[in-house]
């Protein structure tokens, strides 16, 4: 289970500005694997996760605020019920989701101990593939 650096960018909350954001990251060569864009007080968040070094350039060319941290990256089996059974395993183990995303089974968990929730996720990852 690997930790994986993200960027959080903060944008304005406006028609086109995510849109612009996304052609000047893909104009570098910057894959969008997995985002979450959340709104609060007419500002947008962007959660990215690949090409980081080429992204970072990007935004400070754009003039754009972001923070960089860890998250766990989780690729769960399309099964029903795989999302209820990784969150549970944090909850027992009281670690708070701050926030979630992803796609087609492949998930990023903003915690606070990112550390201690990769053991536990690599536990039930291997618990339900039965190793």
């Amino acid at each position: 289970m690997p930790i994986t650096r993200e960027l959080s960018i903060q944008i304005e909350n406006r028609p086109g500005t995510l849109a612009k954001v996304c052609q000047a990251l893909a104009g570098r060569g910057v894959n969008i694997v997995a985002f979450q864009a959340s709104t609060a007080e007419r500002r947008s968040q962007i959660h990215l996760v690949e090409n980081l070094g080429a992204a970072k350039m990007v935004l400070a060319a754009e003039g754009l605020i972001y923070t960089e941290g860890e998250v766990v990256q989780i690729a769960l089996r399309n099964l029903p019920g795989e999302l209820a059974r990784v969150a549970s395993r944090l909850a027992e183990a009281n670690i708070n989701i701050n926030y979630a995303y992803g796609g087609n089974a492949l998930l990023f968990f903003g915690v606070a101990e990112v550390g201690r929730a990769v053991k536990i996720l690599d536990q039930a990852t291997a618990a339900a593939h039965g190793s």
